[in-house]
């Protein structure tokens, strides 16, 4: 059985990459797809089943890096954390959330590709789905700190939610307006600014 000719993987993954940023998923067109990689029609179908299979290559390992993360942050028990650290786990470090910003910036490409271009595709509603995630996690944390008197007990997970949906969107514009280094570092100074969650949610005075 003769073995495909992945050599051109690139080239058609490069012009998908291309047209979907410029046209979004659902009026890329799969002939300048294969124009723009120089390959027929039956080229690209031998290695994708078609625009969905080759949007999903593109995105797959910045969805598996951010879900890594994720799982790692899932893997901490809140309830073995001292009261200093559940409220430091608040703190909003410039160093941290320049992590973020630096880890996103390695998958530039693909984390724009999932802001700005998943319409019709499995992940229309990253977007949501990220924040609906990151408030599981981060909800654990809140959790314990109001089960220990350390934060304002009013605050639900629905709230929690807007919130962090908020906090998020100051992190997701950047990349859908294509800033550069320079400017994402200046944004993240501000987002450090913006967002005092020891104040938000009372932490180590609830009141």
């Amino acid at each position: 059985m003769a073995v495909p000719d992945r050599s051109i993987d690139p080239r058609i993954l490069k012009s998908a990459k291309k047209e979907f940023l410029n046209n979004g998923f659902e009026k890329a067109s799969l002939k300048a797809i294969c124009d723009g990689a120089d390959i027929t029609t039956g080229a690209l179908y031998n290695r994708y089943k078609g625009k969905e299979d080759l949007f999903s290559a593109l995105v797959e390992e910045t969805v598996h890096d951010l879900y890594a993360v994720l799982a790692q942050k899932n893997s901490i028990d809140a309830a073995s954390l001292s009261d200093e650290q559940l409220i430091k786990a608040w703190d909003m470090d410039e160093d941290y959330m320049l992590w973020w910003f630096e880890f996103l910036e390695q998958h530039h490409d693909g984390f724009a590709l999932l802001l700005k271009c998943t319409e019709g595709t499995a992940y229309s509603n990253f977007q949501h789905d990220w924040v609906e995630q990151m408030t599981h996690a981060t909800g654990k944390y809140l959790e314990e700190a109001q089960r220990r008197g350390l934060a304002d007990q009013s605050i639900d997970p629905a709230e929690l939610h807007i919130l962090l949906t908020a906090f998020w969107t100051t992190i997701y514009e950047p990349f859908i307006h294509g800033f550069s280094w320079n400017q994402i570092k200046k944004h993240c100074r501000l987002v450090c600014r913006l967002f005092d969650w020891k104040n938000t949610l009372k932490l180590g005075n609830p009141g």
